[in-house]
């Protein structure tokens, strides 16, 4: 009897030695979360990426649907680690495609970045909108969505205008007198008016390296493993 109870004591010791203690099992479970959490990182919304477009753009020739073709310009940092590496590509697509109307009507266009296409070759999805273009001249931002706009020619043509009667009138005096201006002047004011309904705005053009300012618009998780240059 006393052996007995002696071979069950001891048995229970070394069951209890063999089960792993419950801290144990919170400790391990606590370091594969923490490795997971390690293996990812996010581009929080509202970051802005400066790019430099890789080919030209104008609103006379391009259609809704073609390719934008960027790269990074400067490294972007969060948390003190580098999560877009500047030489990064993106590549977007011209969502709205405006012409410049002759009598109103300016030149318009709207383009969305989808792509991101790390040195490593690995690639991410996002939604990327136009925040600001420093590098387009005679342009304007219009709306929330990061439409590129002509600026207003309303002064180029009025000019137009006042110059063609101008000329006219210089023509009619020499012609005519004083009587001659007045008719010089109204003629080539009417002609000046007729060359400015028929001739069109400026299109929006966007030369190769004009400097573009991306927004990201929502959160975009990466693979941190796998944003570093290949052979780094």
């Amino acid at each position: 009897m006393h052996q007995a109870f002696v071979f069950l004591l001891i048995s229970v010791m070394v069951a209890g030695q063999d089960r792993p203690s419950q801290n144990q099992n919170t400790e391990s479970a606590s370091t594969v979360t923490a490795h997971t959490g390690d293996s990812s990182v996010t581009i929080p919304a509202g970051t802005k990426v400066p790019l430099a477009l890789k080919q030209a753009i104008s609103t006379k020739n391009a259609h809704e649907g073609d390719a934008v073709y960027a790269e990074t310009t400067f490294p972007v940092v969060s948390d003190n680690r580098i999560i877009i590496p500047a030489g990064t590509y993106v590549q977007g697509k011209i969502s709205h495609i405006q012409r410049p109307g002759r009598v109103k009507g300016r030149a318009e266009l709207l383009m969305h970045f989808t792509t991101l296409i790390y040195p490593s070759g690995y690639t991410v999805m996002l939604p990327g909108a136009v925040e600001n273009m420093p590098g387009a001249d005679k342009t304007s931002m219009k709306g929330s969505e990061g439409t590129v706009r002509q600026d207003s020619q309303t002064g180029q043509k009025v000019g137009t205008v006042g110059s063609t009667a101008a000329t006219g009138a210089v023509i009619g005096g020499l012609s005519g007198g004083g009587k001659g201006a007045l008719i010089g002047a109204g003629a080539g004011g009417a002609v000046g008016t007729a060359i400015a309904l028929l001739t069109r705005g400026n299109d929006v053009r966007l030369e190769n390296g004009t400097s573009v300012e991306m927004t990201i618009q929502r959160p975009v998780t990466l693979d941190a493993s796998r944003i570093q240059v290949a052979g780094k």
